[in-house]
């Protein structure tokens, strides 16, 4: 993989920070899952989301088929940190920033798997759970979604997140 002609590509992007990181520094666990059932609007109602995603130890599973992951970052302000509607509004950008990083990603390993946003809004409907996705090859499930403690492995590689009314949008892109 040439690392650096990707790095070179997400400069033209408004990418904050980036690092590339082994799959098995991460931390998979039962409490983020807590936190989309309880917490998330989106939980049961889509593909994107748990239970669609299956059980956490199937996300691990399915995660750590690959041995790398390049993990990166966009930021937005909003008025209200803690309107989800307002949060969730603003992660268009984030996605199509993803869709060019995992294409770039694709060209030169093949075979990706991607994790972004909290849920998908390519659809006005999901078809969960009646039918299967209508856009397979562009939904991303969301990070948390997998059980992955994305805050631990963001300090354990540098990269921050301000907090405030700054939503820091992750994604993470694994390849073999």
């Amino acid at each position: 993989m040439n690392k650096a002609y990707i790095e070179e590509k997400m400069s033209e992007l408004p990418i904050v920070q980036y690092d590339w990181i082994d799959t098995a520094e991460l931390v998979f666990t039962d409490r983020v899952r807590m936190i989309c059932q309880t917490e998330c609007p989106m939980y049961n109602k889509t593909w994107a989301c748990p239970p669609a995603v299956g059980t956490v130890e199937e996300c691990r599973e399915r995660c750590l088929r690959y041995d790398h992951a390049l993990m990166f970052t966009t930021m937005v302000e909003v008025r209200d940190i803690a309107n989800i509607e307002e949060t969730l509004a603003t992660r268009h950008d984030h996605e199509e920033v993803t869709r060019q990083v995992a294409e770039l990603v694709r060209e030169q390993c093949g075979d990706v798997l991607v994790l972004s946003t909290e849920a998908c809004a390519i659809c006005e409907h999901c078809a969960w759970p009646d039918a299967p996705c209508r856009h397979p090859d562009r939904m991303f499930p969301c990070v948390e979604s997998h059980g992955i403690l994305a805050t631990d492995i963001a300090e354990r590689h540098g990269i921050e997140f301000i907090g405030g009314n700054v939503v820091t949008w992750f994604s993470l892109v694994f390849y073999k």
